[in-house]
């Protein structure tokens, strides 16, 4: 015997279903991330797990190489909490060089292995890569540790320290770093002179040339002595090994934080 089937069955079917799988979502506010000092686009990009270019395009920024301390951004498709927890304030930054521990650098900076990990959204203590960007929560339990006494850093006040031998330029209010990351300084032929120095002014950008090149648009220039300076360098990223005519080459984006956070005057502390 053929039983014939209502055609309005499936209807109600679908109708169960809908009404089975739960309630209706409440419309949520889309987040909207404050920018802490150091941040980078990618930085945040990765936090919350999108891209640079859809912050570019969701907050019609015109320099993705170029946001402030403070600015509020929308993120993209936002809802969802990022993925490691924000702290309210932090140090700075701190850029992993070959053979560092977390260990090693969170008693560099007065933190924690802990905070570092809860700041910075690891799921590996014992994993960190070079290369890699790491925030630095403020508020260590103890303070940092100091520069070489030998440099006669000053009491107070905004420095920046180059050690020459490591290629490491860390940048200090008073006795703690706020930032620190590996540069490239002068070749053996062209080296970059030791002594004690202060920033001079400032250019955003500029061009720069002499015997065998000629580099335009060089960005975040700052100039300690004669035509010496501490800028940002696009055409190499070989940091960490001498590879200049004197001047001190850093990442571009770290040049521009170092650039914004220097003011004119600022102790520049050059030694081996």
């Amino acid at each position: 015997m053929n039983i014939k089937v209502p055609r309005w069955l499936p209807v109600v079917v679908l109708v169960l279903c809908l009404v089975i799988s739960g309630a209706p979502v409440a419309a949520q506010s889309p987040t909207v991330h404050v920018v802490q000092r150091g941040e980078t686009l990618s930085q945040i990009a990765r936090r919350y797990g999108t891209t640079v270019s859809a912050l570019v395009q969701a907050n019609g920024l015109g320099n993705a190489n170029f946001i402030w301390w403070g600015q509020r951004l929308r993120i993209p498709g936002s809802a969802s909490a990022p993925s490691p927890s924000t702290p309210s304030t932090i140090q700075g930054y701190h850029v992993v060089q070959r053979g560092e521990t977390l260990a090693r650098i969170a008693q560099r900076y007065g933190t924690t292995i802990n905070a570092l990990v809860q700041a910075n959204g690891l799921r590996n203590v014992n994993f960190i890569y070079v290369g890699q960007r790491l925030t630095i929560p403020a508020g260590g339990s103890t303070p940092a540790p100091a520069p070489d006494p030998s440099v006669a850093a000053p009491t107070g006040g905004k420095w920046i320290d180059i050690d020459l031998s490591s290629q490491w330029l860390t940048a200090y209010a008073g006795d703690t770093a706020v930032f620190s990351t590996s540069v490239s300084t002068g070749l053996p032929g062209t080296p970059t002179p030791v002594g004690r120095y202060s920033i001079r002014y400032k250019v955003a950008s500029t061009t720069m040339s002499g015997p065998g090149y000629y580099l335009t648009g060089v960005p975040w220039v700052m100039s300690f002595y004669g035509g010496y300076t501490i800028h940002g360098t696009y055409w190499h990223n070989n940091f960490g090994h001498p590879m200049s005519r004197g001047c001190v080459n850093m990442r571009v984006s770290e040049a521009q934080w170092l650039y914004n956070w220097t003011p004119v005057g600022t102790l520049v502390v050059i030694h081996w």
